[in-house]
């Protein structure tokens, strides 16, 4: 019997139910994996609050991402076998359950470099900073970028990794022990965005010229921001709505700021077939086993204290990654 986490109706952290339910032998193509840890993401609340309608409508177990042992193997697996370690972090919706079946090609094998929690915690946030550092925009060395949400779980990440990439690295962040934080990991110059003006602040840092690209994960409250510190011709990456999503834009605005283009990418997106998946994730990896990038767990949860993570998150109150543990 599997402990899992249930939405009946959507709404608040309290709707986070605790339940049980029986795991079935594993189908073809399919895995049943014990679950070790489990990543708590921001898009966890978009799936509990209907912002994101999960695809099986409810009830449902929320989580797109954690880290476990193969239990059982379905026909027609190649290349994992019972008792090896995985980790997966595009889903599908499930993961908020100490047992579950997988589609095999969902699984990542983690090199024992790696420990659960770690595993566990970078995937969906790893992969995330993968594909908006390496593929929507490919950041050169000599690039000044801005990052949203700094000391966030994307935000540690990005800014680590950008700087190995050779970018001199611009964060936003919201108190000074967040500024510290993320000054911590890899950012050059923080923006306090609750006492100083966002984009007069880039365009200082630039000598007026702006940045390139702004990866924005907050949406509508960053928005006008993120477009206004950008240089002519500037890439705004829109993936996240932290803050609520961003709605009733005038495309006019574009072209009035610059001729700026917009982009609302998604993981899943870049991630959509085998090859795809597996060159994001082994590039994840490698960066992590070269010690160029750290993943920072900086909060557990048990998995039945989920709508206390879930409270956490929302409240600005957690750094870097947090993990439940069934």
């Amino acid at each position: 019997m599997a402990t899992k986490i249930i939405i009946r109706q959507y709404g608040g952290p309290e709707v986070l139910e605790v339940g049980e339910g029986e795991v079935a032998a594993p189908g073809p193509g399919e895995i049943r994996l014990r679950h070790t840890a489990i990543g708590l993401n921001y898009i966890d609340t978009y799936f509990r609050t209907g912002l994101y309608p999960p695809p099986m409508g409810l009830p449902f177990t929320p989580g797109l991402e954690a880290a476990g042992v193969v239990e059982a193997v379905g026909d027609g697996v190649e290349g994992l076998a019972v008792g090896q370690r995985v980790a997966y972090g595009t889903g599908p919706l499930g993961a908020y359950a100490t047992e579950r079946l997988i589609p095999a090609e969902k699984l990542i094998a983690m090199p024992d470099s790696i420990d659960d929690a770690t595993a566990a915690a970078m995937m969906l946030k790893g992969m995330t900073a993968q594909y908006l550092l390496r593929q929507t925009y490919a950041v050169k060395p000599g690039d000044t970028i801005l990052v949203h949400a700094a000391a966030g779980g994307v935000g540690l990440i990005a800014g680590q990794w950008a700087k190995h990439l050779g970018a001199t690295v611009i964060g936003t962040a919201g108190s000074p022990e967040k500024a510290a934080l993320a000054k911590a990991h890899g950012y050059d110059h923080v923006i306090h965005y609750r006492e100083e003006n966002i984009a007069e602040r880039v365009k200082e840092i630039t000598g007026g010229r702006g940045v390139p690209v702004v990866y924005d994960g907050v949406g509508k409250d960053t928005f006008e921001a993120s477009l206004d510190s950008l240089q002519p011709r500037g890439l705004l990456v829109s993936f996240g709505n932290a803050s609520g999503p961003v709605a009733g834009v005038n495309l006019g605005i574009l072209a009035a700021k610059g001729s700026l283009y917009v982009t609302r990418p998604t993981l899943a997106s870049y991630t959509a077939n085998r090859s795809d998946l597996e060159a994001c994730a082994n590039q994840l990896i490698e960066v992590i086993t070269q010690g160029a990038v750290k993943i920072e767990v900086n909060q557990r949860f048990a998995l039945t204290d989920a709508a206390q993570a879930h409270t956490a998150l929302e409240g600005r109150g957690t750094t870097g990654c947090t993990v439940l543990l069934p």
